[in-house]
C-alpha cells in the first residue's frame, strides 16, 4: 500500500510553473468539463484490490488472466467524460477543501442553494456525469470520482486533510464504498441520505492496512431528513456496523423537515464542519476493539483449517466463503493460502 503521505505528496506535486500570459484557472460555476489526467488508484486492477473482497479478487484475476478476457487498464475514456465543477473565488490560505459528490441522477450538476456553503468552507464541488444510480459502480461510478479527485488536484491546491467523498441516496451508498477502499485520498466522508453495514457481501472491508488508516482518520458524517425514516434507519444499521468493526469517528445530523430530498444550506453547513473537526485518538479503545476482531476471526479460519484436515473440504470452503464475506482483506493472506489448500487436488 502506498502510505498516505506519499500519495498525497504525489498527487500535490507542483507542476511546472506557468508562462506569464497563461490563462488563471477558473473559479465560479463550470460546466461540461472535461479532464484529461489518468490516476493509478483508478485502474481497473486497484479497484478490484480495494474494492472487492480477496477470493472475490482472486477470481477476476484469474478470469483476466485467460486469453481474451484482459481488464482494460482504466475502465474509462475521459475524452467522452464531462463533469460540473463549482471553485469558491478566494482559496483558504491552507488550499482549497475537495467535495467530490457521487449524484443518484444522470446530470453533473451543482445544488444550487449549496454555493454559499461551499464559499463559506473555501471547498471545490466536483460531480460527473452519467455516474448515477443507473451505471456501473465499479466501471463507471468510482474511477469517475477518482478521476475527478485527480484532475482537482492537479489545477488547484487542495489542502490534502479535507479531501472527502460524499453523495445523495445511491450515490452515498457509493460514497460509503470509495470512503472504505480509500482512506489514503479521502479523509472523510459526507453520507447524504444512504449507507450500509460494513462488512458483508455487498461492502467487503479492504486490505488490513487500508482498514487501520480508515479507522485512525476517516471521519463519516450522515446527513438525512428528518421525515426519511427508511434512509434514517439505514443509517441506524450502517452506524451499528462501524462500531462493530471499531469506527468510532461517527456523527449525525438530521435536516429538520425534511424528507427524501437534497438538503438545504444550514444542515449541509453543520455537516461541513464537523466533517473537518480534528480525529480525535482514543489509542487504547481502538486496541481492544482490534484485538476483538482478530481473536474471532483467527478461530474461525482455525476451524476451517481444521475441517480440511478431516476430509472435510467442502464444509471447510463454505466456512471459508462466509469468512471472505464477512473479514475481507483483514483475513488475507490467510484466507488466500487457505482456498489455494482447499483447490489443491487431494
Amino acid at each position: 500500500m502506498i502510505p498516505r503521505y506519499l500519495l498525497i505528496a504525489i498527487l500535490l506535486m507542483p507542476l511546472p510553473a506557468a508562462a506569464d500570459n497563461a490563462p488563471a484557472v477558473p473559479t465560479g460555476l463550470q460546466r461540461d468539463v472535461v479532464f484529461t489526467d489518468y490516476s493509478p488508484l483508478s485502474r481497473s486492477a486497484e479497484l478490484v484490490r480495494r474494492l472487492l473482497s480477496p477470493l472475490n479478487a482472486l477470481h477476476v484475476n484469474q478470469v483476466s488472466a485467460q486469453p481474451g478476457h484482459a481488464m482494460r487498464e482504466q475502465s474509462l475514456d475521459l475524452t467522452h467524460e464531462k463533469f460540473a465543477v463549482y471553485v469558491p473565488t478566494v482559496a483558504p490560505p491552507r488550499g482549497y477543501a475537495l467535495l467530490v459528490f457521487v449524484p443518484p441522477w444522470p446530470e453533473a450538476s451543482v445544488p444550487s442553494t449549496w454555493v454559499s456553503t461551499l464559499d463559506r468552507h473555501g471547498m471545490i464541488f466536483v460531480s460527473a456525469a452519467n455516474s448515477g444510480n443507473d451505471a456501473d459502480v465499479l466501471d463507471r461510478r468510482v474511477p469517475l470520482a477518482l478521476l475527478a479527485a485527480q484532475n482537482i488536484i492537479q489545477r488547484y491546491p487542495i489542502d490534502p486533510q479535507r479531501i472527502y467523498i460524499g453523495g445523495f441516496s445511491g450515490g452515498s451508498r457509493v460514497a460509503e464504498r470509495i470512503a472504505l477502499g480509500y482512506p489514503d485520498l479521502f479523509h472523510g466522508a459526507l453520507l447524504l441520505a444512504g449507507s450500509d453495514p460494513i462488512g458483508n457481501a455487498q461492502l467487503a472491508l479492504p486490505s488490513a492496512a487500508l482498514f487501520r488508516q480508515f479507522q485512525d482518520a476517516t471521519r463519516l458524517v450522515y446527513l438525512t431528513g428528518q421525515n426519511d425514516q427508511i434512509h434514517l434507519d439505514m443509517d441506524t444499521r450502517s452506524q451499528q456496523s462501524m462500531r462493530e468493526w471499531c469506527v468510532f469517528h461517527v456523527d449525525t445530523v438530521s435536516a429538520p423537515w425534511s424528507g427524501h430530498e437534497v438538503v438545504a444550506a444550514g444542515p449541509l453547513n453543520h455537516a461541513l464542519d464537523l466533517l473537518d473537526k480534528p480525529v480525535p485518538s482514543d489509542s487504547a479503545k481502538l486496541a481492544d476493539c482490534r484485538a476483538r476482531i482478530e481473536l474471532t476471526l483467527t478461530a474461525q479460519l482455525q476451524q476451517a483449517q481444521d475441517l480440511l484436515a478431516n476430509d472435510k473440504s467442502d464444509a471447510a470452503r463454505t466456512l471459508l466463503d462466509k469468512i471472505d464475506a464477512r473479514y475481507g482483506g483483514l483475513a488475507a493472506p490467510r484466507s488466500i493460502d487457505l482456498a489455494e489448500k482447499i483447490d489443491a487436488p487431494h
